[in-house]
């Protein structure tokens, strides 16, 4: 199953794109929220349930022990989105951007449990990497996760249908594909998630940023302002267009995904047994299917 990090150049639902696409998968998923300007899915969906003692930030304190302690303290700072079913899974994000700094050397250890938990656990994982930075160029070793974009199978930078959207993107695709190829597993990781909102099609998208269309997501107000503040379940959720959608897309980012890992003939993440055990384990306790 892919890693696929999730980007936007300023505000275009990355969240609620990511949390659709967790739900929807037909297999186990994962979405791991670690935008550094702070996550919302646990004070929005979650309404608070889970406290700040559960999340991101506790892994940087784990991770200076081992990675197996990291493995660990992964699997226990997971929250389910589906009752007590375990199918799917949140690591709920940092409660404050200062915490982002803390978590510099945690991005690449982070990123091999991410591929163990794909790989070995059979799990679909979504990152949600939030609003991109750049410094001279490159992404900000603070304000991105950019580990963790450089070592996932792909990279899907989610932009609206509009000419605002378009602008903002055009600035960090050039950049972006050229630090793929740099530090990353080829420019050709990188794709474009489309929101349709707004009059250009997805054909006028791939064209205007130089960049394939990867999977499209409808506009769904009602179904996007759920997944981001939470509350009452709207009616006929499961079947409205935003998850229905999100479900044809998880397919096409596993089959973009698999055509590269056949090209370029990845290694396989099981280079890191010590963490195939205790990931194992949590797949089995959640009730993994494959």
């Amino acid at each position: 199953m892919p890693v696929t990090c999730i980007a936007s150049a300023k505000s275009c639902g990355v969240t609620a794109a990511a949390l659709a696409l967790t739900l929807a998968s037909a297999r186990p998923s994962l979405l791991v929220e670690c935008d550094p300007a702070g996550g919302t899915i646990r004070a929005g969906l979650l309404q608070g349930q889970a406290s700040a003692g559960y999340g991101l930030y506790h892994l940087a304190a784990a991770d200076r022990v081992g990675p197996v302690e990291l493995a660990n303290a992964f699997a226990s700072h997971l929250w389910p989105l589906d009752g007590q079913t375990g199918h799917r899974k949140v690591l709920p994000g940092l409660t404050d951007p200062a915490q982002a700094a803390a978590l510099s050397r945690t991005w690449p250890a982070l990123s091999d449990v991410l591929h163990v938990m794909a790989e070995s656990a059979g799990y679909d994982v979504f990152v949600d990497a939030g609003r991109l930075a750049l410094e001279a160029g490159h992404l900000h070793p603070t304000l991105t996760p950019a580990p963790l974009l450089h070592k996932a199978d792909l990279v899907l930078l989610a932009v609206r249908g509009t000419e605002q959207a378009l602008t903002l993107a055009r600035h960090l695709i050039r950049p972006l594909r050229a630090e793929l190829e740099e530090h990353g597993s080829g420019a050709d990781a990188l794709g474009l998630l489309l929101i349709e909102d707004g009059p250009f099609r997805s054909h006028q998208v791939a064209e205007a940023l130089e960049a394939p269309v990867t999977a499209a997501l409808p506009w769904d107000p009602d179904t996007a302002a759920y997944l981001t503040a939470g509350g009452k379940v709207p009616r006929g959720f499961a079947r409205s267009p935003l998850l229905r959608h999100a479900r044809t897309a998880t397919e096409q980012v596993e089959a973009m995904a698999a055509r590269r890992q056949v090209q370029r003939r990845y290694p396989s993440p099981s280079a890191h047994p010590h963490l195939a055990g205790v990931l194992d384990r949590l797949a089995h306790r959640g009730g993994a299917r494959g």
